[in-house]
């Protein structure tokens, strides 16, 4: 694990940037570097990368460091994903280790296979 002073969760390259159409933008809301966060982390990276290789971007944030940043997606409880792009706007809650819910929640698989 990482010491406490990095962000292990580095993920923000082209946030700020013209989405291309196709492409994901996922927030993923931590509360620090716990276990549960770490682990939600992992799991989404790797559904990214097996699923949507380059057409993502990750945004983590930490409500330890920005709690008023909860408010604007009415977040809950933590970690929550929430994929941004494309519309419509879903939510997935928890640690992401089961990986066909978290494909279905993305509107990457249908409900039901």
């Amino acid at each position: 694990m990482a010491a406490m002073s990095e962000n292990p969760f580095r993920e923000e390259e082209g946030v700020n940037a013209t989405v291309p159409e196709g492409h994901f933008e996922l927030r993923l809301y931590v509360a620090g570097q716990t276990p549960r966060s770490m682990e939600a982390f992992s799991n989404l990276k790797r559904i990214c990368e097996e699923h949507l290789k380059g057409k993502y971007t990750i945004e983590v944030i930490d409500l330890l460091e920005n709690p008023r940043l909860a408010k604007g997606d009415q977040i809950l409880a933590i970690p929550t994903l929430v994929r941004r792009l494309p519309e419509p706007v879903r939510k997935i809650i928890g640690t992401l280790a089961d990986t066909e819910k978290v494909l279905v929640g993305l509107d990457l698989r249908p409900r039901g296979m």
